[in-house]
């Protein structure tokens, strides 16, 4: 195994290098950085094009910049010599302080989404296996289909049109008629009796639940003004935690492991009465303690299925532990809506909160809540156009390998041995489903660094597409490179995790030098 990462990583190492070479010498070699220069009748012409010749070295041949950029690059693999140097830009800013800006920008709004399209896509994928050739599989993947063939700016001018503008539009005056209460409520409802399949009573009974439900919940929402003072509150969250009990150990163990079972349940009632007791906490919230309490909430989790035990203890901790994180989850996002009025009437956003542009409002003011509101509205819009386009790949791809698994002698006989259907979709089937899967999604969380160029142009975030666009368009190799560099090293290292996990989700498979 050690030969085998050791062997992979020095071939990699050899395809950087000559990559590397030629992108430098195809982007030296792409236009003039002069040329806005060279038709500028200013009286300082000449000084211009002497200072951008000697910050970008323009007068020494382009192979040999290469070289002199490699040797700075290579400072970069020394630990802790704070000496890395990818050169300047065409503005006279480090490439490095350049790059670690964008990347910030890049990974808090390409991340969450790539993450939770993975997620809805592998979900759904399952889904629509499961329910091969019914409504909900035709469904799913006519609408996959069709967002994944539209043009990704496209999409973000609708979203902008009527996600942002008009929704800011509409919370100017928060009223749902109860014509749209109830035509909202008959949308879902008809989604929800095609989802749930079944007899025809059943899906009836499904719809009916999900239109009263709907339709009673915006009336509610309407008459309150809830959109201007949201909250959960924990009434709210001992239901939807309940709820969230109930599922997680229907996919994790099984109801009829009645341990796990309660040990959930458990953790919702702890989580419900910790949510009176860290409000105050909260108040002085940082992004630190945050990560901690979420680390405290998984512990809590794993102690109290440790303690309940049951026949299968693992099954029991893992139940509680991840109801616990979804129940903390929820406390989260009530203090974030807590927050929401301080946010709403900022003189900086002037109750339009959804943004259209930027990554966050200029010079605005407020404690971690209302920046985190303030980041969060920002990322809503470039989010859901990111899901929107990629989640057909992850669809098909976990229907298609979930339809071969399931059609396996094993997953046959399994079935016939009386193994639960949870069990045989969940531990044999997706399992095995998955190692096709791990190609993919290595491949997309690879591509992270290198930023949604489009989306970026759209919604003018300031990322790494923004970065290399920028480079390509003023000729200045630099922070191509830069931007090169890292979207390279991230890519062959996810190759790397992809080839390893075969061995890990795969028996047969075994990496062998």
């Amino acid at each position: 195994m050690v030969t085998y990462i050791v062997r992979r990583l020095m071939t990699a190492a050899l395809i950087l290098l000559g990559a590397s070479f030629l992108v430098y010498l195809l982007t030296a070699a792409s236009g003039d950085p002069l040329e806005e220069f060279r038709a500028n009748n200013s009286p300082q012409k000449q000084a211009l094009m002497d200072s951008r010749t000697q910050l970008l070295q323009l007068d020494v041949p382009a192979p040999v910049r290469y070289f002199k950029w490699l040797g700075g690059a290579a400072q970069c693999l020394i630990p802790f010599a704070n000496s890395c140097d990818l050169g300047k830009n065409i503005a006279g800013q480090p490439v490095t302080d350049a790059l670690g800006h964008a990347l910030i920008q890049t990974l808090t709004l390409v991340t969450g989404a790539t993450v939770l399209a993975i997620l809805i896509g592998i979900t759904l994928g399952i889904i629509t296996a499961l329910r091969q050739y019914s409504t909900l599989d035709y469904g799913v993947t006519f609408m996959a289909f069709l967002f994944f063939s539209l043009p990704i700016f496209w999409v973000a001018v609708l979203l902008k049109e009527f996600g942002a503008i008009g929704f800011n539009n509409f919370l100017r005056s928060p009223d749902v008629p109860l014509p749209v209460a109830l035509a909202i409520g008959v949308g879902l409802g008809i989604v929800a009796a095609v989802a749930s399949g079944g007899a025809p009573k059943r899906r009836l009974t499904a719809g009916g639940v999900v239109f009263a439900f709907v339709s009673a919940v915006l009336i509610y929402f309407s008459a309150t003004e809830w959109f201007k003072t949201p909250g959960l509150g924990p009434v709210v969250i001992a239901i939807a935690g309940v709820g969230i009990a109930f599922a997680v150990t229907l996919l994790s163990a099984g109801l009829k492991n009645r341990k796990a079972l309660q040990s959930a349940l458990i953790a919702v009632g702890v989580g419900v009465v910790l949510y009176f007791l860290v409000q105050p906490l909260l108040n002085e919230a940082t992004f630190l303690m945050i990560v901690l309490l979420a680390v405290a909430a998984i512990a809590v989790g794993l102690g109290i299925g440790y303690v309940m035990g049951g026949y299968d203890r693992g099954q029991s901790m893992r139940a509680a532990a991840i109801t616990s994180f979804l129940v903390g989850f929820m406390i989260l996002l009530d203090r974030f809506m807590q927050a929401w009025p301080s946010y709403f009437n900022n003189s900086r956003v002037r109750g339009r909160p959804i943004a259209t542009i930027g990554a966050s409002t200029p010079n605005i003011d407020g404690d971690f809540w209302v920046l985190g509101l303030d980041s969060f509205t920002h990322l809503i819009l470039p989010t859901m156009a990111l899901i929107l386009i990629s989640l057909a790949s992850y669809t098909r791809f976990t229907r298609a390998s979930m339809l071969e698994i399931m059609n396996m002698d094993y997953i046959r006989t399994a079935r016939a041995k009386g193994v639960s259907e949870r069990t045989v979709v969940m531990r044999h089937a997706f399992r095995n489903a998955l190692i096709p899967i791990a190609t993919i999604v290595a491949f997309d969380i690879g591509g992270l660094i290198g930023g949604a160029v489009i989306t970026e142009s759209v919604f003018s975030v300031r990322g790494m597409g923004f970065l290399f666009l920028d480079g390509i368009s003023h000729i200045d190799p630099n922070p191509v490179m830069g931007v090169f560099v890292c979207v390279a090293i991230t890519a062959m290292g996810f190759n790397l995790v992809a080839d390893l996990a075969y061995s890990a989700l795969d028996p047969r498979v075994r990496v062998k030098a």
